[in-house]
């Protein structure tokens, strides 16, 4: 994303009522909704959900914090309309009006569920497969698209970007998340419709796009330079990146952040990447019945996920075995974590490997501890930020991420007393804050974000009813 300078909370208009933990006075009873006259996608289905879990919700600041962020990628950032005899969904990410393949999945998942009985969310979400199919034969290799395909974004980026392309940042997980969103779309409602001879011949893109990133062949196609003075923005040499030696693992030029890897073997893309193939090799075999595609998703997954095993794990004496976050083949290894999914948190989450399992378990000891280099602790808060937003910041998504992938209660209800007292009585999630003081905070308009937290809502209210109950 663009990167952002804090800015401090204030000026929102509310009526008065409660106070907050946060500090600011607040009536819960007042939503920070659009009027629904000014809401882009109504959902008859998600308003009952809304429904139905804040009323249970004692705790009236959460449940007025899971009504205004659980709808939020519908009221906000979701145009529909057709392409041709096709539906047609751009989602915006929010304060910056391109698609993102990566945030625009991530920000409609949580109303999956609700797709099979309701046929309106289903074409919606239907129309952003089209789109996502769309955009990658457009060129695999970019991240984000305008909504108009005559305009251009980033216009001095070298090489210069086609007509519709937002950014071309290279990065393994944006392709993931296409995948994802078809995977899990068809396995929730049965429909095989969006999965036509464009979104057939996008999915082969996607793989032999990741086959080229492998590097065996020789060098990547791929450089990126932009004219910036953020160090991140754009990989060293003339936009081809540190020098990698091919393992079998799949390069990225950046990171889920959209900041440039320093190893380019990206570990958490590249786990996401295994499964997503398995994914794909079994849509290839089911729906459009190519079994050559299956195989070669198949075969590409056991390579990838073994080399993770043989690259990415080493022994520390203060965790024991544990995974790194980039590599490069060498036998260097980076140990960090950053919020943006895919990361190492989010491993369970990803279904790469159950939150139980050992190396798993020491991975996540390290990467939420100082041991991380961007995990922050302050007053108010301790959590994983990112290189984007600075040395020094906790992200609500790393918040609600390590909740979703928590195994206990008490580190759950930690996660979501953390989040409830940080969002600056705006009601919303924001990219980044201060830990010291979450008045000061990047981007007040972050989707992804606020969908995912009412994800998180969501699977607790269904898995853990009583958990919800003790937050008051």
């Amino acid at each position: 994303m663009h990167r952002r300078t804090f800015i401090r909370a204030g000026g929102t208009a509310v009526l008065l009522g409660l106070t907050s933990t946060s500090g600011s006075a607040h009536s819960f009873q007042t939503t920070n909704r659009p009027p629904i006259a000014g809401r882009k996608f109504v959902s008859e289905s998600v308003e009952g959900k809304i429904s139905n879990i804040a009323g249970r919700l004692k705790d009236k600041e959460l449940a007025w914090l899971f009504e205004n962020c659980y709808p939020n990628t519908l009221d906000t950032t979701v145009f529909t309309g057709t392409r041709g005899d096709k539906p047609d969904t751009f989602v915006i990410t929010g304060d910056i009006d391109a698609l993102w393949l990566r945030d625009s999945t991530a920000q409609v998942t949580p109303y999956l569920p609700l797709a099979k009985e309701d046929e309106k969310l289903r074409l919606m979400i239907r129309g952003l497969i089209h789109r996502h199919a769309y955009s990658i034969l457009l060129d695999p290799y970019a991240n984000a698209f305008m909504q108009d395909p005559t305009k251009v974004g980033w216009e001095s980026d070298l090489p210069k970007n086609k007509p519709g392309i937002h950014e071309r940042k290279w990065e393994v997980d944006s392709l993931c998340y296409a995948i994802r969103l078809s995977h899990q779309y068809w396995k929730t409602t049965g429909d095989t419709s969006p999965f036509d001879d464009e979104w057939h011949r996008a999915m082969k893109l996607v793989v032999s796009t990741f086959r080229t990133e492998q590097l065996k062949d020789g060098p990547s196609p791929y450089r990126f330079v932009r004219r910036t003075t953020a160090m991140f923005d754009a990989p060293p040499f003339g936009g081809e990146g540190y020098p990698l030696k091919p393992c079998g693992l799949i390069r990225s030029a950046f990171r889920p952040s959209d900041d440039s890897t320093i190893f380019g073997f990206l570990i958490p893309s590249n786990m996401f990447a295994a499964v997503e193939l398995r994914h794909l090799s079994e849509m290839a075999k089911s729906i459009v019945e190519d079994e050559e595609l299956a195989q070669s998703c198949s075969m590409l997954a056991n390579e990838v996920e073994g080399a993770i095993m043989r690259n990415a794990i080493s022994e520390r004496s203060d965790f024991g075995r544990v995974f790194a976050y980039e590599v490069d083949g060498f036998g260097n290894r980076l140990f960090m974590d950053d919020a943006n999914v895919p990361s190492l948190l989010s491993i369970p989450y990803l279904g790469f490997r159950p939150a139980s399992g050992p190396i798993v378990k020491n991975t996540r000891r390290l990467i939420l501890s100082e041991a991380n280099p961007y995990f922050a602790r302050g007053k108010a808060a301790a959590g994983i930020g990112s290189p984007h937003t600075g040395r020094r910041s906790i992200w609500p998504i790393a918040l609600t991420m390590q909740a979703l992938t928590a195994e206990t209660d008490a580190e759950i209800f930690e996660c979501i007393s953390t989040i409830k007292r940080t969002h600056a009585g705006t009601g919303f999630m924001h990219e980044s804050f201060d830990p010291d003081d979450p008045a000061k905070f990047t981007r007040k308009w972050f989707a992804w974000a606020n969908t995912l937290f009412g994800e998180l809502i969501v699977k607790v209210a269904a898995e853990r009813p009583k958990l919800l109950e003790k937050i008051y």
